[in-house]
């Protein structure tokens, strides 16, 4: 039977898009992209009946087929999927399989398209300037793609590509695209720049007057969800090139944040995809730039073609918060090359990514997310030691069992890989479980099989064999029995044969089916001070001596891992000690570090007692929202405002309601819907 993508309507089995070329308007007056999408097809079959594309709010004009108007059925829209595109494919064309054929299909964007986010000028960092929306086709991830990878917890942005352009919206299918853009603004798309030169501001032109018209070309076959578009106010500054290597890269951002985006990025960008090529394959794209996005931003990161999408919220003034960048670069071979053929095996995006950098939380899109966040670590653990890779679990396991604990009353999504029914929105399941459950199965199997010295060469085979594929786990199953049945022989095949497959990939529940211990070195003296705290209970307050000192020498990552030991305790810390913790380490209360501000609210506003917890729902909403003073903006990245209103909800339903509905404008159109459906907003 045909394994098909259960987040689909097209018929991408019997007639298949291999290239679209984008033609587009921005109407700034409007708030509408205006324009075309040619499709270039390639028939699966003898005479097809016709093509059908997903779309979500589109305005179809016209269409087309092979510059002849066709006739064309839009369909009443699914809940979840939008609606179909049927294009008619009448007896005359004659297509026999292999032949080819063009579709030119005329539309508008509405204002309900998800994937586009329109910011005020008061959302932008230049507030007197002009706009800056954000058109990120996966939400990689995830999201998508509004960006993806995505790496929080909710960012996967699975299907919303179809809602900027009619797409066979599928990781499933793999594309190439081109697309000329006019804008009064500059434009960025997830492709490489034909026209003008990056260096050159809106060509010379008067920005947000004069229209100039981008070109883009992306020649490397990508799925939907990475196709993404930027306008606003942007200037670019280049990275310095490392030696004999062809790629580039660079930051891109508003004027008021490019110095602090490039001292930020500058440093560690290019040598996380120099050292990721060495341990796996070369980098194919050609431009690794990263473009620093508006508040708004969903998600950490989205690793969209040539382009990833950054959040604000790691500009922390010390580089603690890079390794996101690690995390999104290796998409560029778990995600971006090798694909995940639909949702329910996304894992394989994003598990492998840990190759070795500290993970975001979670992220937008479809690409291996067990497999990035594993070779991420890796590349921390080849930049910063070993210990730091292991850190680095040892801070994703507390998201994993936080994921798992969530849905408890819904075990399917506990699982690696996740039975979508059709029309199933996978975003209801996205969390950090394909992450670090994924990344925490492959260094299992590290483990198991030998080490990194035997893994590397593995994950090299691994991407050489799906190179530009779409795969599901039963492929990547049969190649790594495959491969260690020719690199290892019996001995090999005979651990393989005792790892239960079946529990790590189908079971369900809050523990890893195998016991997987790291390293605990960096961690250990947060684990000591969190056991000095609890020690601490039964003795007032007005008896102890914590003070400031105690966190003197630690980094952002180990104050991080001290909240998180606090808060598994059971009991929690008694209220008394949780406002000495609050005025002793004050800092909590005012970091400009969101992961560390996220993990301390989530603490006290976890207090068994109800007016202590009570005391900190307020500046927890404007820290959220970006109304206490001094804020550094609105924290519209999912990873911190989702949790932080569903624990602001459990204290006061009242005041989370009334913080994000005064707010709710501007927060990106994806993070305003979850967080209304967190609230019991959406019934």
């Amino acid at each position: 039977m045909l394994a098909t993508d259960p987040t689909t309507q097209s018929n991408y089995w019997e007639i298949t898009t291999t290239h679209v070329h984008f033609d587009w308007d921005i109407d700034w007056t409007k708030r509408i992209i205006s324009g075309s999408a040619t499709h270039s097809l390639t028939s699966k079959m003898d005479s097809p009946a016709q093509v059908i594309f997903d779309t979500q709010f589109l305005d179809i004009k016209s269409v087309e087929v092979n510059g002849v108007p066709a006739q064309y059925t839009l369909r009443e829209p699914h809940e979840v999927m939008g609606s179909a595109l049927a294009v008619s494919l009448d007896a005359s064309h004659n297509l026999k399989n292999g032949d080819g054929v063009s579709v030119t299909l005329a539309y508008n964007t509405t204002e309900k398209c998800a994937a586009i986010g329109w910011l005020e000028k008061e959302l932008a960092n230049g507030r007197e300037k002009v706009p800056f929306p954000v058109f990120p086709m996966s939400t990689g991830a995830y999201l998508s793609t509004l960006p993806v990878e995505a790496r929080d917890s909710a960012e996967q942005g699975q299907i919303y590509a179809r809602s900027l352009a009619p797409l066979q919206d599928t990781p499933s299918v793999k594309i190439t695209y081109s697309a000329n853009v006019r804008s009064t603004l500059p434009a960025l798309c997830s492709a490489l720049r034909v026209s003008p030169p990056s260096e050159s501001v809106h060509d010379g032109k008067k920005i947000g007057e004069e229209v100039v018209e981008y070109k883009y070309n992306q020649p490397i076959a990508i799925p939907s969800y990475l196709i993404a578009l930027a306008s606003g106010n942007l200037v670019y500054k280049p990275f310095d090139a490392l030696p004999g290597k062809s790629w580039k890269t660079g930051a891109w951002a508003e004027p008021e944040t490019i110095d602090a985006s490039y001292w930020e990025f500058h440093k560690d960008t290019a040598h996380y995809v120099e050292v990721a090529e060495n341990l796996v394959t070369p980098y194919e794209l050609g431009v690794y730039d990263v473009l620093v996005l508006p508040p708004s931003f969903p998600y950490g990161g989205m690793e969209n073609a040539c382009l990833t999408f950054l959040t604000p919220t790691l500009l922390a003034g010390d580089r603690s918060l890079v390794d996101v960048v690690a995390h999104e670069a290796s998409h560029s071979w778990f995600g971006n090359n090798v694909t995940t053929a639909d949702s329910g095996h996304f894992w394989l995006n994003e598990g492998r990514n840990s190759v070795a950098v500290l993970e975001d939380g979670a992220g937008l899109t479809q690409g291996l997310a067990g497999f990035t966040t594993y070779l991420e670590r890796i590349l921390q653990g080849e930049l910063h030691g070993s210990a730091e890779r292991e850190f680095s679990y040892i801070i994703g396991r507390k998201a994993l069992t936080d994921a798992l604990k969530e849905y408890e009353n819904k075990p399917k999504y506990q699982r690696l890989v996740i039975p979508y029914t059709f029309g199933e929105d996978p975003d209801d399941a996205y969390s950090s479980v394909p992450y670090e459950k994924g990344s925490n199965f492959l260094l299992y199997l590290e483990r198991q099989l030998g080490g990194l010295q035997v893994m590397l060469p593995y994950l090299k085979d691994y991407v050489n064999t799906f190179r530009g594929q779409s795969i599901r786990t039963d492929e990547w199953q049969k190649h790594l029995f495959k491969y260690f049945s020719e690199n290892g022989g019996k001995e090999k095949l005979d651990i393989l044969n005792k790892i239960d497959f079946e529990a790590w990939l189908h079971g369900e529940g809050l523990d890893l089916p195998a016991v997987v211990e790291y390293d605990t070195t960096l961690a250990q003296k947060a684990y000591d001070l969190a056991k000095a705290w609890n020690d601490s209970r039964s003795t007032p307050p007005s008896d102890l001596k914590f003070s400031q000192s105690d966190l003197k020498d630690f980094s952002s990552n180990q104050i991080v891992v001290f909240l998180e030991t606090l808060q598994s305790l059971s009991p929690g810390l008694p209220g008394s000690h949780l406002r000495l913790m609050s005025k002793t380490y004050s800092s909590f209360n005012t970091t400009g570090n969101a992961e560390i501000r996220s993990r301390w609210y989530g603490l006290v506003l976890q207090s068994e007692e109800k007016d202590v917890a009570q005391e900190f729902t307020e500046q927890a909403a404007k820290w959220i929202v970006g109304t206490e003073k001094g804020s550094t903006g609105l924290k519209g990245r999912m990873k911190f405002c989702r949790p932080g209103f569903k624990s602001i909800h459990k204290v006061d339903s009242d005041l989370a309601v009334k913080y994000f509905e005064s707010n709710k404008q501007y927060f990106h159109p994806i993070a305003a819907k979850l967080i209304s459906k967190d609230l019991g907003l959406n019934k």
